[in-house]
């Protein structure tokens, strides 16, 4: 259960994302995601992401579309490279790290069934082929 401030900073981040495009594509999660970690760090933007993504899906209507493994993996990811960079601004830290932009970046670090099962929809499940870690693997 989310407490009324963290809807709020999820709320707020949510729209800072968006600001540019007002859309809320693949850029604009990496960007959400570099936003909370920015701001709450690495385990705390694993919650805040997490539920504020899991509660707008399902009020959206869309409670299938959240995702626990995919949504923590992200957030590890960005964390890793927020870290290892440190960029002031989301334009310099997508440049840097363009690999994030990837949609299909996860697919180096897990097995498609491993990802399209309902456990790792349910809950974390560790990477099966790669750490998420940087460099990328290929």
């Amino acid at each position: 259960m989310t407490s009324p401030s963290t809807d709020n900073v999820f709320r707020e981040l949510m729209a800072e994302a968006m600001a540019a495009t007002g859309g809320f594509g693949h850029r604009e999660h990496v960007h959400l995601t570099w936003l909370a970690v920015r701001r709450v760090g690495m385990p705390g933007a694993v919650a805040l992401v997490g539920e504020g993504i899991e509660r707008t899906a399902r009020a959206a209507g869309a409670p299938g579309k959240f995702h626990v493994t995919m949504t923590r993996a992200w957030v590890e990811l960005v964390a890793g490279c927020e870290e290892e960079c440190g960029l002031p601004d989301f334009e310099a830290f997508a440049t840097r790290h363009a690999g994030l932009l990837d949609k299909g970046l996860l697919d180096r670090f897990y097995r498609p069934a491993t990802l399209s099962s309902a456990e790792a929809r349910a809950r974390w499940v560790e990477p099966d082929l790669a750490p998420l870690a940087l460099p990328f693997p290929s």
